[in-house]
């Protein structure tokens, strides 16, 4: 049998918040370092701001994980992308979570919104993400 074979196929998580700024970019980046190969993370916002709040990017330079390519995208741009679990990060976007093409998974895990407050708080969100959303996802997709 080819390895092709043997290894599960990679599954698709969308992280969804209503900005798509804070709490959303940091789980993508330290999903996507974590579980790498096993998962494919993605993120979305209800109502996406701009741009990724700069005490988001700094948190996540601080723990030495990749910012590249993270930018606002609304939840319509990834509606047709094949997903196996949503998870929504914030009490708005569960509230307001729009349904999909087929029946999706979901997991909701509220973390605090940093916005507009200092780098500290950015970091223990990233680290309460690490420590929380990163086992979670691991045991919903049997990881």
């Amino acid at each position: 049998m080819s390895d092709a074979l043997k290894m599960p196929a990679q599954k698709t998580v969308l992280i969804l918040c209503t900005g798509n700024s804070c709490r959303s970019q940091m789980a993508e980046a330290i999903l996507n370092h974590d579980l790498g190969g096993a998962v494919r993370v993605l993120s979305a916002g209800t109502r996406p701001q701009p741009k990724v709040a700069d005490g988001a990017i700094e948190a996540l330079k601080c723990a030495g994980l990749p910012t590249d390519g993270l930018y606002p995208k609304d939840v319509d741009a990834v509606m047709n992308e094949a997903i196996d679990l949503v998870v929504t990060v914030c009490d708005n976007a569960k509230e307001t979570c729009p349904i999909f093409p087929k029946p999706v998974p979901r997991i909701h895990m509220a973390f605090h919104d940093p916005h507009g407050e200092p780098l500290e708080s950015f970091v223990k969100v990233r680290d309460d993400i690490r420590a929380r959303l990163v086992p979670a996802i691991r045991e919903t997709l049997g990881l």
